[in-house]
Parts: structure tokens; C-alpha cells; sequence
């Protein structure tokens, strides 16, 4: 085992016997092994296109096979073992149906789990660093990194049943490009590319999910709970909890987002569900404690999960790619079992003071509002903005977001998304002038939202987002917050601070680079990095 797609990743360098996140060694070399099966099946979607002939399945499996690699989406080795047959079985059967050469190596997975854990090896990264070097295979990895992190937005997209042929195309290339040998200057330029596609996949999502539920509208949520019957949603999967919403209707059950599902409930389309009454908790890495005390199921969509805790075993469940050894997976939308666990425990007993935040402060409803806030730049009333978000986790020094968020002046505003808002996103900020000063712009994939206002910003002030009083303060965790980074460098934005600590897969070398190119700065002190973006 060797991993450090993570940024809670062992003493800041690999987890190398088991993953902080939970993951054992068996799963973590799997994962190895169905990453390079993924290059398989993605040279022969390339092949094919050459012909062109169809690639729907390859398409559909690459997606699904990088999205299972992600950090806390699938830590059940015999589901990935069937996966990595599947990819393989997949490799056979286009070969033979359109005459394509299929090399030795494609077909190298073999017997027991253990025992493919064992022959992945050979494809493991520290063998990717012996036969390079440590520079060339985290370069590497900042690709195969992007690209799972776009892996994850398009998937959702095409549940919904938004997809891009290019899209597919730019996956089967990279990954293809990946089993060759490059320099730092051609693996830097494919990171930026990627960077380029995760916004177009971006944009795709947001028009699937703004099509199908509405553009998000500035909205209360109650974030304690009522009395009754309960049911929580966590992770990212929109069509998940619409799936469940109709399926509790007139049951008695109350449905509750936690996480990333929280800007769910600026959707119009959700928000018309009575019985989606609150959100519950913060951020994923809390959700041991949370769930033990919630008193109903719980249902995990996409990334997030944790060990959970022999308290809730019984009553939590996955669906799509997440899995757990030992959890209940739930398919085809079925959430009959979720709802029988839900009317077997206790729920709330009585309704909790109530309390309530406001979301749904996506692009258009901020745009709608750019009349407003130009007014309130050009008359000093607004002074500078703030991007202070992405993935949060346990790792210590993440307080340092709180503490920036409530040492920025009241002239400013902060716009924030992901799970690191639930850092300060409980706090109050006032307002300038009617405007709230935390606009929350939804989950991380939202992050198109950000670039549209900036970009919008930046149009009407004749200047582009550098030249905005606009400072990007963000936290990472996982791959998808790889592609949002690359996104955000391919578009040319410099000077952000990432934090708490930089990848481990980022050497001192294509730090150089990124220094150089785009000015990335680690974070550090509040006060004197607050200091520096004003100047």
C-alpha cells in the first residue's frame, strides 16, 4: 500500500498499512489495480474511436472506476474486485468484437482478492517513483488526481442524464497519455487541461441539476430538529434525495440533508417537499458522532463515509459507488429498507428551539443581485471579497478558516462552498446594505457558481478576476478539490492559499512551477496572510 491522494494522508507523506480514512491495504492496492484497468479499457475507447465505433460502455465504466477510487467512497475490497473483472471482461469483449490488439498486461488480474491485491503491486505508485522519480509520478498523480475528481461531477451529470461525448473523448486520452513517459513541462500542461474539462463538466452539472430542480433562491433551512420519525442524507447525490422524497411522502417520516447536501434546499424543486424539514450536523468528518446520536436511518450518497460506528451499523445505508464491508447497499433506488429503519427507531421526540441559516445563493441568484453589489463596490461600502471554502476534514490547523472568516472587515463579503463552510457558516455576518455578507454558493462542484459571479464582477469593472478585489482562501481534502484547483489555475487565477498543508504528491519541484506560474501560497498566519491580500 502507498497513498497520498489525500490531504489527511500519514504523517504528510503515504499511508502506507492502512489509510487514515479507513481504507485497508488490500482495498488501497485494488484500487491500484482497477485504476490501471481503467487505462485499459480507456486505450481501447480511444481505438475505437479512431474506428469510429461506439464507446458507451468504456465511457460509462471509466467513469464509474476512477469515481471508486476517490478517498471515502468505496472501501468494500470485494466491490472493487468486481469492478476491476468487470473492466477486464469489458477489454475482452471489445476486442473481440472489433478486432482490436489487446497487449498481455490488460488481462493481469487474476484469482482471489488477496491474491489481485498482491499482483498490483506492480502498478502501485512507488513503482511508477522507482522507475521515474518522485516528481514525474506525483505530476502524474496531479492528473490521475483531476481527472477522478471529474470523474465524480460527470457521473452525477449523467445520472441525470447530462453528457458530453468530448468529455468521455478527453478521459480516454488522458488516461492513455498517462501510461507513457512525459516531461514536467507536458504533465503540467495536461494537469491545466484537466483543469480545463472539470469546468466544462462543471458547467454540465450545474445545467443538469439547475434544469431538473430550479436555479437555487436564497433560502432558510432549519438546522435543529422536530419531532418525529427521521431519515438523513449525506454526501452529494441530488437525484438520491429527490429519489427518497418521493418515496417518504405521506409516510411520517421526516428527511434531513447533512454534509454536502445541505444547498439542496435552495433547489425549488426539492425545497416543495414539506417533509425536507432541516439539516443535520456538519461537515463528513464529525459524522461518527452525529450519526449515534441521530434517532433514525442514514443514507450515504457518493463520497464522505466513514467507519461507522457498531451503534448505527444497522440503520445506515449506501447507495451508487459508495460502500462499506458489511453495510447495506441499497440499488435501482429502492429505498424501501431505508424507510422500514426509519419507522423502527425512535426519531425525535420533540422539536428543538429552532434555528435557521440561509442557502441557495448560487450564480444566478447572485447575478440577479450584480446591480446591487457593483453599486456597493464603486460607493466603498463593499472593499474586498472572499472565497473561503472547499473540503474540509479532521486533520488540525483547519480552525484557521474560522479564525479568517471572523477576522475579515465588515466591509467585506464572503462567499463560501463545500463542507468547509461548516467551519463559520453558523456564525452571524450581517449585511451590507440588504446584502448578506456569507453567501453560500452551494457544494463544491458549485464552484462554477464562483468563477461566473467572479467573472461577472470582473466584466463590469473592466478588469479580469486577478484584477478584482477578490482573494481565493481554500481548503482541500480530495480529488475533487484537485480539479477545482486545476480549474481555477487553468483559467489563470493566482495568488490562492491552500491549505492546511499542501499534497504530499506536490514536490518541492512542481511547487517551483506552480510558484512561479501562478503565485500559490501555503497558508499561515491569519493576521499577516488577511494583510496580504489587501495590499
Amino acid at each position: 500500500m502507498f497513498c497520498y491522494q489525500c490531504e489527511q494522508t500519514s504523517h504528510g507523506k503515504a499511508c502506507t498499512t492502512k489509510g487514515v480514512c479507513g481504507k485497508d491495504s488490500v482495498t488501497a492496492d485494488l484500487q491500484d489495480a482497477l485504476y490501471y484497468v481503467s487505462q485499459r479499457v480507456a486505450q481501447q475507447a480511444k481505438a475505437l474511436r479512431q474506428k469510429n465505433l461506439p464507446t458507451i460502455e468504456a465511457d460509462h465504466f471509466v467513469l464509474s472506476a476512477l469515481f471508486s477510487t476517490v478517498t471515502n467512497v468505496n472501501f468494500d475490497a470485494e466491490r472493487v474486485r468486481e469492478l476491476i473483472l468487470q473492466g477486464q471482461s469489458l477489454i475482452d469483449t471489445l476486442s473481440k468484437q472489433h478486432n482490436l490488439v489487446v497487449e498481455a498486461h490488460s488481462r493481469v488480474f487474476t484469482g482471489t482478492t488477496s491474491e489481485m491485491a498482491s499482483q498490483a503491486t506492480a502498478h502501485s505508485i512507488l513503482s511508477r517513483i522507482k522507475k521515474n522519480s518522485e516528481t514525474i509520478a506525483g505530476l502524474e498523480e496531479l492528473v490521475a488526481y483531476g481527472l477522478k475528481g471529474t470523474a465524480a461531477y460527470a457521473e452525477h451529470a449523467r445520472l441525470l442524464g447530462v453528457e458530453d461525448n468530448s468529455v468521455y473523448a478527453f478521459f480516454h486520452n488522458t488516461l492513455s497519455f498517462l501510461t507513457e513517459n512525459h516531461s514536467v513541462k507536458e504533465l503540467v500542461t495536461k494537469a491545466l487541461a484537466v483543469g480545463e474539462t472539470n469546468l466544462k463538466v462543471m458547467e454540465m452539472l450545474d445545467r443538469a441539476n439547475t434544469t431538473r430542480y430550479g436555479h437555487p433562491v436564497p433560502t432558510e433551512v432549519r438546522v435543529t430538529p422536530l419531532k418525529g420519525k427521521a431519515i438523513l442524507v449525506s454526501g452529494h447525490d441530488l437525484k438520491d434525495l429527490e429519489e427518497i422524497l418521493k418515496q417518504t411522502l405521506d409516510t411520517g417520516i421526516n428527511v434531513y440533508t447533512h454534509g454536502e447536501m445541505l444547498p439542496c434546499h435552495g433547489y425549488p424543486e426539492l425545497h416543495k417537499y414539506k417533509h425536507l424539514v432541516g439539516n443535520y450536523g456538519g461537515a463528513w468528518q464529525d459524522q461518527q458522532i452525529e450519526f449515534e446520536k441521530f434517532p433514525g436511518a442514514i443514507l450515504m450518497t457518493t463520497n464522505c463515509i466513514q467507519e461507522p460506528r457498531a451503534s448505527y451499523k444497522h440503520r445506515i445505508f449506501t447507495s451508487g459507488l459508495v460502500a462499506w464491508p458489511g453495510i447495506k447497499h441499497i440499488a435501482n433506488y429502492d429505498f424501501a429498507p431505508v424507510i422500514r429503519a426509519a419507522l423502527a427507531e425512535q426519531g425525535f421526540e420533540q422539536d428543538a428551539p429552532a434555528k435557521t441559516i440561509l442557502v441557495g445563493f448560487g450564480h444566478n441568484t447572485v447575478l440577479g443581485l450584480a446591480d446591487k453589489v457593483i453599486a456597493a463596490v464603486k460607493s466603498g461600502a463593499i472593499k474586498h471579497f472572499y472565497l473561503i471554502g472547499g473540503c474540509d476534514g479532521a486533520k488540525s490547523g483547519r480552525n484557521y478558516y474560522t479564525d479568517f472568516a471572523n477576522a475579515v472587515s465588515k466591509d467585506s463579503v464572503i462567499l463560501t462552498l463545500a463542507c468547509g463552510k461548516y467551519r463559520f457558516n453558523k456564525l452571524d455576518f450581517g449585511t451590507i446594505g440588504g446584502i448578506p455578507r456569507l453567501l453560500d454558493i452551494g457544494q463544491c462542484n458549485d464552484a462554477y457558481s464562483a468563477i461566473k459571479i467572479a467573472s461577472a464582477l470582473a466584466n463590469a469593472f473592466g478588469t479580469d478576476v486577478n484584477g478584482l478585489p477578490l482573494s481565493f482562501i481554500l481548503s482541500w481534502y480530495e480529488q475533487k478539490a484537485v480539479a477545482i484547483l486545476l480549474t481555477l489555475l487553468h483559467l489563470g487565477i493566482k495568488n490562492i492559499r491552500l491549505g492546511p498543508s499542501l499534497p504530499a504528491f506536490v514536490t518541492p519541484d512542481v511547487l517551483g512551477v506552480l510558484v512561479a506560474n501562478f503565485n500559490i501560497k501555503p497558508i499561515g498566519n491569519v493576521q499577516e496572510d488577511l494583510r496580504d491580500t489587501l495590499n
